[in-house]
């Protein structure tokens, strides 16, 4: 009986959709502030110098390792790439209002793919104590005016476990730079205050390759593919994303309207496209590649992650496109879900449906204007002019280039 119901619940919302989309536009621009950030443009506000390291620290380790390039943490790299042919660009360091460290740390992969970030602490500090040692721009503000990019699961806390990640805290000698990462949960000791958020990276011409028709027919109601447990690391399921993916299954594995498992199909893109809510559940770390997929393919992102902060966020309205869901609510997602008005499921599809909401979670190759690549950009430039403090007195130093774990400290 009750599948019974909840099958005709959806048969009743496509048909309400339907009706309701008839008399509605496809795409809808966020109107106000929101919108007009979105699509700034950052030529002209400000100038980055590249810093020229030799090629242990980027090219031959990618070199070594080509896989690193469609990783989703490989936003590091398209980045480097980005800013060397950019206008954005300056060669004259006495005019930069920004310095950027092109350093691949997490280009380190295990043969099954997985990131070794343990390297990573000896590599960003050899760098800076390179750059410190070679240009004099460091050391007049210890990185105030310095930004890296770190996409690692918890950013530059470097370790792919929160515990261990928290106990190691955002290495000491990036205290002072910011930090352009892939994590973002608030409150957390990996993330600083200024910090700015990005997406990972997801392969774009990928993706763009398996479009299919936009006005194919959404007939799958709630989408998921991807782990439930981590079996080797935590078999029951309760520390593994907090336990939500764990009650994710176990309440709706049966559901109808929900279509989830661990599988992952060839079709898993297309599936995507065919579904009303795609579910972005935390795992071991709050963010996934599953929220630009769902954006770029105009799924209404169900975001399962307390206190997740979410790319772009001063620019993107999270709440105007995705459904929040905590934790602790999850074995009420059917009720949540079935309860929302078609009328505002189409909105969030309209403001999905927008080229310019897909660009910014992207970098793209070549780049575009408003792309990911532009918005990290814009996040630069909102934080400008630097405040006069940042500058150090002659002789005056902040940071202790000797703390952290002694396995830090060693040459790399």
């Amino acid at each position: 009986m009750r599948q019974w119901l909840w099958g005709f619940l959806f048969v009743a919302f496509c048909f309400a959709c339907c009706i309701a989309a008839q008399h509605k536009p496809r795409t809808e621009r966020i109107s106000g502030s929101a919108g007009d950030v979105l699509e700034d443009n950052p030529v002209g506000r400000l100038k980055v110098y590249v810093y020229e390291l030799p090629s242990k620290y980027n090219k031959k380790i990618l070199q070594k390792d080509p896989r690193c390039l469609s990783h989703m943490f490989a936003a590091e790299i398209y980045m480097h790439r980005f800013l060397l042919s950019s206008p954005v660009r300056t060669l004259n360091p006495e005019e930069a209002d920004w310095f950027y460290t092109p350093i691949y740390a997490t280009c380190d992969l295990t043969p099954n793919g997985l990131p070794l970030p343990f390297k990573s602490p000896r590599m960003v500090r050899s760098a800076i104590q390179l750059i410190s040692s070679s240009w004099p721009y460091w050391n007049r503000t210890e990185g105030a005016d310095h930004f890296f990019v770190v996409p690692h699961d918890f950013g530059a806390c470097f370790h792919y476990q929160e515990e261990k990640a928290i106990e190691r805290g955002i290495l000491p000698i990036l205290q002072r730079a910011t930090l352009v990462q892939t994590f973002g949960q608030r409150n957390h000791v990996c993330l600083n205050e200024g910090s700015i958020t990005i997406p990972p990276y997801a392969p774009p011409q990928k993706m763009q390759a398996r479009q299919i028709p936009p006005d194919t027919p959404r007939s799958i109601f709630v989408y998921f593919r991807g782990l439930f447990y981590d079996v080797n690391n935590d078999p029951e399921g309760g520390y593994y994303a907090r336990g939500a993916r764990a009650a994710v299954w176990e309440n709706f594995k049966n559901n109808p309207l929900f279509d989830i498992s661990t599988e992952h199909p060839t079709t898993y893109y297309e599936d995507m496209q065919r579904a009303v809510f795609c579910l972005c559940p935390l795992g071991w770390a709050p963010w996934s590649p599953r929220l630009v997929e769902a954006v770029v393919f105009g799924c209404i992102p169900v975001i399962i992650a307390d206190d997740i902060v979410l790319p772009f966020a001063d620019a993107i309205p999270w709440e105007e496109i995705g459904v929040f869901v905590a934790e602790e609510d999850v074995p009420k997602l059917d009720t949540i879900l079935t309860s929302i008005p078609p009328e505002v499921i189409l909105r969030k599809q309209r403001l999905l449906a927008n080229p310019s909401m897909k660009r910014a979670m992207l970098f793209p190759q070549p780049a575009q204007a408003g792309d990911a690549f532009h918005q990290i950009l814009n996040g630069l430039a909102r934080k400008l002019p630097h405040q006069k403090s940042i500058y150090l007195k002659p002789g005056e130093k902040i940071l202790n280039w000797t703390a952290g774990p002694v396995g830090d400290l060693k040459p790399w």
